[in-house]
């Protein structure tokens, strides 16, 4: 079986806890003529609570400690409250701990779709710091590709496939998030064994829109912002109509230019909703020369057939950069709401 890749570029700051923009209105149905867009972003995501991303031992004056382990935390947790307050934040969380010194405190956590009650009690390490021994995530940030915007209603959506924690592949509980402005300042080649990757710079402080879902068929919002990418508004392909055969993808890889590439769809799967509806393989040489293929922050980059919108770039092999998979814009649509 071939190795793959998503091809979104995040990074997400790590913090030991205890020493480890509102959302747009959402729903609304995407009309069925939507502009496909192309263009880099930068996608910020804050956290629905905290993400539990490691567990440690704490050295303390009586030996090795882990409180947070042995309450019973496991990775992938999202906690969300402590002593029935909200915790949204690793600040709040270190402030919890600290408040509470080595006085057991109860988490409530999300674990999966199920909610667990714990109970843990802080230690203080050689320094005299309480710790629980948790390493948390609260937000992402990172470069990824639009893949189209409703004109009709200021819905859009970017990537094709959902921002996942690093370290736990959990998808990352969106309490809010935006887009913002990047431009692309170089590509690292793909090679086999080897995905490529865009870099590029964006402003944290300048959205250009809001995020309202993170899902596994893509991160959806609202902007006021009217968007242009590569082409004017165009059909919704339904899944049906997408066959192998010749295609192009939108995508922004140096500058905010969006340039329109060959590339051939290989293999079409109608079953399911999931992020691997189809298969591609790019044959422009342009492209080729210039990336080696599909890299990573390409993910979101609309696929074009028969003058519609047939879906969206969301996965690179890691044997062979040429190819990569790729979701129905039918599917992106329908989990937008």
């Amino acid at each position: 079986m071939a190795c793959m890749a998503v091809l979104l570029g995040l990074t997400g700051e790590q913090f030991r806890a205890g020493a480890a923009w509102s959302p747009g209105q959402q729903g609304g149905a995407v009309s069925r003529r939507v502009v496909p867009l192309g263009r880099a972003v930068g996608i910020k995501l804050f956290s629905d609570g905290v993400l539990v991303v490691g567990l440690s031992a704490i050295e303390t004056d009586q030996g090795s400690k882990s409180p947070g382990k042995d309450c019973g935390l496991k990775l992938g947790d999202v906690i969300t409250h402590v002593d029935g307050d909200q915790v949204d934040t690793i600040q709040q969380m270190q402030d919890q701990v600290e408040r509470h010194k080595g006085q057991p405190l109860t988490i409530q956590a999300m674990r999966g779709e199920k909610q667990v009650q714990l109970t843990a009690a802080p230690v203080a390490n050689r320094q005299g710091t309480y710790q629980l021994g948790v390493w948390l995530r609260d937000s992402m940030a990172g470069i990824g590709t639009m893949t189209f915007w409703d004109p009709d209603t200021g819905v859009f959506a970017a990537l094709g496939h959902g921002i996942n924690d690093v370290d736990t592949a959990s998808l990352m509980p969106l309490e809010s998030g935006g887009i913002m402005a990047a431009t692309v300042s170089g590509v690292e080649r793909g090679r086999a064994g080897a995905p490529g990757e865009l870099h590029g710079d964006f402003d944290l402080t300048a959205d250009l829109g809001s995020l309202y879902a993170n899902t596994s068929q893509g991160v959806f919002g609202r902007t006021a912002q009217r968007l242009s990418g590569g082409t004017g508004a165009v059909e919704v392909a339904r899944c049906d109509q997408v066959h192998t055969g010749p295609a192009t993808i939108l995508s922004n890889i140096r500058g905010e230019q969006v340039e329109e590439f060959q590339v051939e769809i290989t293999h079409v799967s109608r079953s399911g909703d999931g992020t691997r509806n189809l298969m591609l393989e790019v044959t422009d040489p342009k492209l080729l020369s210039a990336t080696g293929g599909i890299v990573q922050g390409m993910s979101g980059s609309p696929i074009l057939q028969d003058g519609r919108l047939a879906g969206a770039v969301t996965h690179v092999l890691i044997d062979d950069p040429t190819r990569g998979y790729g979701i129905f814009a039918e599917n992106m649509c329908r989990a937008a709401g």
